[in-house]
């Protein structure tokens, strides 16, 4: 049973490819103690509970192991900054393949109830409830290039266009700059189309009171699919964690796993 499971939330390839991004396993200088459980097990583990929702405790015995030793090493390779770099590591092998398009990038957030924790504000829609902000950057395919989060009542453009990692290319050297970046109304302010144009990115912003969205949306749409790619992950659907890196990582599980799903069909 554990076996099946492990297969299932664990593909050997992205196995693979977390084991170059792990730390090693830290050792007692005085020996002794529980024999560590396996990363692959506790890696499946993990996805779950990102995936279906559920609670460290709620996590099912068929993993072979408790959700303490679960949240316990989630936290240790947080702090590792592991998911990050799980997340890099799969858009350079999808970059090396020809995966990624950079010419039409699109912008968006999207706001979620917070119940605790740093970074929340209150929320747009209903001021009396605080919230957390998931910002993302998409290619032209909708695949997340850079994942951030913030309070509920903030913007990030500027942080997460510099957020892009630099990426593997078929050809040539690594990039990190999107050909064209497409957002909406919320980011309609001149100071961040100049700041896109310093660094050579055309942008088209919808402005305020001008423009329809509707034809923006032509292009856009693709943000708007991967926010709702993003709800398959259903940690995200309430944030749940006092410390904001533990539930920008559960964001970057989500991220990798949308980006891990078109790396199986290359």
């Amino acid at each position: 049973m554990t076996a099946v499971l492990v297969e299932r939330m664990v593909p050997g390839d992205l196995w693979e490819l977390f084991q170059r991004v792990v730390p090693p396993a830290p050792v007692r200088p005085q020996g002794g103690g529980h024999r560590r459980r396996g990363d692959r097990e506790v890696l499946a583990a993990i996805i779950f509970v990102a995936t279906s929702g559920c609670t460290w405790n709620q996590l099912p015995p068929g993993f072979g192991l408790s959700g303490v030793t679960a949240s316990r090493r989630f936290t240790e390779w947080t702090e590792a900054r592991v998911w990050a770099k799980l997340h890099h590591l799969v858009l350079d092998e999808l970059g090396f393949r020809g995966g990624l398009d950079w010419s039409r990038c699109a912008i968006d957030s999207v706001s979620v109830r917070a119940l605790k924790g740093q970074l929340t504000g209150p929320n747009p829609t209903d001021r009396g409830k605080k919230g957390s902000k998931i910002h993302l950057i998409v290619d032209r395919n909708g695949l997340p290039l850079s994942i951030g989060i913030s309070a509920a009542n903030l913007h990030a453009l500027i942080p997460l266009v510099r957020g892009i990692p630099p990426i593997r290319s078929r050809r040539g050297p690594r990039r990190r700059r999107p050909g064209k970046l497409h957002a909406d109304k919320g980011y309609d302010y001149q100071h961040l189309r100049r700041w896109l144009s310093s660094r050579g990115i055309r942008h088209r912003i919808a402005r305020k009171g001008v423009e329809s969205p509707h034809r923006l949306g032509r292009h856009r749409w693709v943000v708007e699919r991967t926010v709702s790619w993003l709800s398959g992950c259903r940690r995200l659907h309430r944030r749940y964690e006092r410390k904001p890196e533990h539930f920008l990582a559960f964001t970057a599980i989500a991220a990798t796993l949308i980006c891990h799903r078109r790396l199986q069909l290359k």
